[in-house]
């Protein structure tokens, strides 16, 4: 069979039926997680007197994560992601359990940094499988399941979080996720017998103390940007430029060299996923927010913009998956452009007053633009990267996801805070107005994602690009 073609059955063969049905029942889980976190948060804050810690307690997360991703790509590399998997769950599931539990918002967000730490090693560990078990030919098909594995967290996640929320309360939306990653466990876990270490003959490389020492300073860095929107007088403007500095300084030695210039390929293809997750994370996570305190609404019926987000996301995603002709440069343009009417869409709202459908269907464009872009920045990385830096590429791929998102909503929460006193109206409106400028550097940073005709492969191995795969898109 040509290697070219893809085995009968794809990525449902017997071959890899379990790893594949494994491993999107997680992702499964974790969209329901983030989806439902998302919908409950202004009943979480009231409930625990947490306003102030509310972008915390979503940035806070990623910034952590940043140290699981460095950690689960170092141990990928140095052997199977088998056990680095095991372990992300092991800290996914304790980090559920005690934000499920927690009786302040103190308690919550360590549960939630907890559950950032395994989230994030969970990330890159299922990229690694990808390109350690399946063929090139078969990563866009995996990916592309991938984002099936959103559809129904999307369709009935925020809904059911929602109604939750307003009957047995918010603590189940974490203690019942619980129990249903110990039963996809039980079946992942056989599943992952077929994941092996990478050959036995080539050299392991050692750990790498000094990049999680530089993962831990950019957590460091992170949270406290994110704690400086609640600093007043000349801190609260002094820590965030220091903050970003120190970030900006300690993520380059976990990304591929000239990334923060934008050089061409692998460089900018980490950066773009940084502009667009910043983007779009930073905004969504106001978006139920407006609707609940700006117009009345439920939490469910809030949530119903989160859905249609992610029915978007996910239908993008599939039906740019079948459309290979679709470039990735035209993938990152049209990307830019979902987000961009999105984020317009909830602006005008934030400052005319228009009705809450608004919002629903804007932000049903960002959730298109995502799943366009987004899969094909997965499947470059892949491309750009060879079997012995695979564990290093797909870590900086999800920490410039991560701290462009924790930085974003670092920024946006700052904003907040500083024009509350204006009114709700005015917070919201600069928030949304902050997000559009990350929108103009989607459109700067897109079309340099593909290397020159004539690549100079970089001394780094990180930026070593591998022989390209099938040009397609995944999750």
């Amino acid at each position: 069979m040509s290697a070219d073609l893809p085995p009968p059955g794809g990525v449902l063969s017997a071959k890899y039926f379990w790893v594949s049905v494994g491993m999107c029942a997680l992702i499964t889980l974790a969209a329901f997680e983030a989806l439902a976190v998302t919908t409950i948060m202004p009943a979480v804050s009231h409930e625990l007197h947490g306003e102030s810690l509310y972008a915390f307690a979503f940035a806070g997360p990623l910034a952590v994560g940043v140290v699981g991703m460095v950690l689960a790509g170092a141990w990928s590399d140095r052997g199977s992601p088998r056990n680095a998997l095991f372990a992300s769950v092991a800290l996914f599931v304790a980090g559920l359990l005690i934000a499920g539990t927690a009786q302040n918002m103190g308690l919550f967000v360590a549960g939630r940094l907890v559950h950032g730490l395994g989230g994030g090693a969970l990330t890159v560990t299922l990229y690694v499988i990808v390109a350690r078990v399946y063929p090139p030919v078969l990563h866009a098909r995996i990916f592309a399941g991938f984002a099936a594995a959103w559809v129904i967290p999307s369709l009935i996640g925020p809904l059911i979080a929602g109604l939750l929320a307003e009957t047995v309360g918010w603590r189940w939306v974490f203690l019942g996720v619980v129990v249903l990653v110990a039963l996809a466990m039980i079946m992942v876990v056989p599943a992952m017998r077929g994941v092996h270490s990478p050959d036995a003959s080539q050299d392991r490389p050692p750990w790498n103390v000094r990049r999680i020492g530089w993962a831990v300073l950019v957590a460091a860095a992170v949270l406290t940007l994110n704690l400086a929107a609640e600093a007043r007088g000349p801190v609260q403007w002094i820590a965030p430029v220091v903050a970003v500095a120190v970030a900006l300084f300690a993520l380059r030695p976990l990304l591929p060299p000239r990334t923060l210039r934008a050089a061409r390929g692998l460089p900018s293809v980490i950066l773009l996923r940084a502009v667009v997750a910043g983007t779009f994370f930073a905004a969504e996570v106001y978006v139920p927010y407006l609707l609940v305190t700006e117009y009345g609404l439920s939490a469910a019926v809030a949530g119903l913009a989160l859905s249609a987000a992610g029915v978007s996301w996910a239908t993008a995603s599939w039906l740019q998956g079948r459309f290979p002709g679709i470039t990735h440069r035209t993938a990152a343009l049209v990307g830019a452009i979902g987000l961009s009417i999105a984020i317009g869409s909830l602006l005008a709202m934030a400052l005319f007053g228009l009705p809450p459908v608004v919002a629903i269907v804007g932000w049903a464009f960002a959730g298109a633009g995502m799943g366009v872009v987004y899969p094909r920045l997965g499947v470059l990385t892949l491309e750009y990267s060879t079997p012995q830096n695979q564990g290093f590429n797909s870590s900086a791929l999800s920490i410039s996801d991560s701290t462009g998102s924790a930085i974003a909503l670092a920024a946006t929460a700052i904003v907040f805070a500083a024009l509350a006193p204006l009114g709700g109206a005015w917070a919201f409106a600069g928030v949304f107005a902050l997000t559009a400028l990350l929108c103009v550097a989607a459109f700067v940073a897109g079309p340099r994602i593909l290397r020159p005709t004539a690549a100079v492969v970089a001394t780094d191995p990180a930026a070593a690009p591998a022989p390209p795969a099938s040009p397609r898109a995944g999750a």
